[in-house]
């Protein structure tokens, strides 16, 4: 009976914020997945700006970064946010695997600190998500422990997801897997550097939130 009560309790939460015109959110995935050039992507669409840098380095983004007041519109809908950029979530940080990308290992040292501290803040911020954007590189094995991570922490509460099957201009990305390691959820395929199938997302991320 409580637990019926709680589900009950929580889809009546669930569906107050969803008829909120102004919600949290949040971006988050492995590192290099393409969350801060979805980001870019979304911020230059709608407000004629960046949010962030981007690198080839995992852990560019290692802290939490908010943009205010973003407005999309799809069709004859409209959504207005704060766009969380989340640094990448990672199950292991080695200072030694920023040296090999070619920092010196002062820099790699400070780097692997700061993105620990990132991946716990990131964590942390969950509890403040509306909604949340897992975006995942298309190329590589979803099913990987840190994906694997990610959406044991979503499944852990009621937060509307989208998945987003990135850097789907690369040959080697494919969609299919990432629904089939993750088919509770709905997957969309894009190409954030270059705006394939953006409108999709767009579209995509109305049906989410309801």
């Amino acid at each position: 009976m409580i637990g019926i009560l709680n589900k009950f309790i929580a889809k009546v939460f669930r569906d107050i914020f969803r008829r909120r015109t102004h919600l949290k959110l949040g971006l988050y995935g492995p590192p290099n997945g393409g969350k801060t050039t979805l980001a870019n992507r979304i911020t230059e669409d709608w407000i004629g700006e960046k949010m962030g840098t981007v690198s080839n380095i995992p852990h560019e983004t290692r802290e939490i970064v908010v943009k205010e007041q973003v407005n999309i519109r799809s069709g004859k809908k409209e959504l207005s946010f704060n766009l969380v950029d989340t640094p990448g979530i990672a199950t292991k940080i080695d200072y030694e695997d920023f040296v090999k990308a070619g920092l010196s290992v002062k820099k790699s040292k400070k780097r692997a600190k700061e993105a620990t501290k990132g991946v716990i803040d990131a964590i942390k911020w969950l509890d403040e998500m509306d909604v949340v954007v897992i975006v995942l590189d298309a190329t590589q094995d979803p099913y990987s422990q840190v994906n694997i991570t990610i959406m044991g922490n979503m499944q852990a509460r009621d937060t509307p997801v989208l998945v987003v099957a990135n850097k789907m201009d690369l040959k080697k990305a494919d969609i299919k897997k990432v629904q089939a390691a993750f088919p509770q959820y709905d997957v969309v395929g894009i190409s954030a550097k270059y705006g394939n199938n953006i409108d999709k997302f767009y579209e995509a991320l109305f049906t989410v939130v309801g």
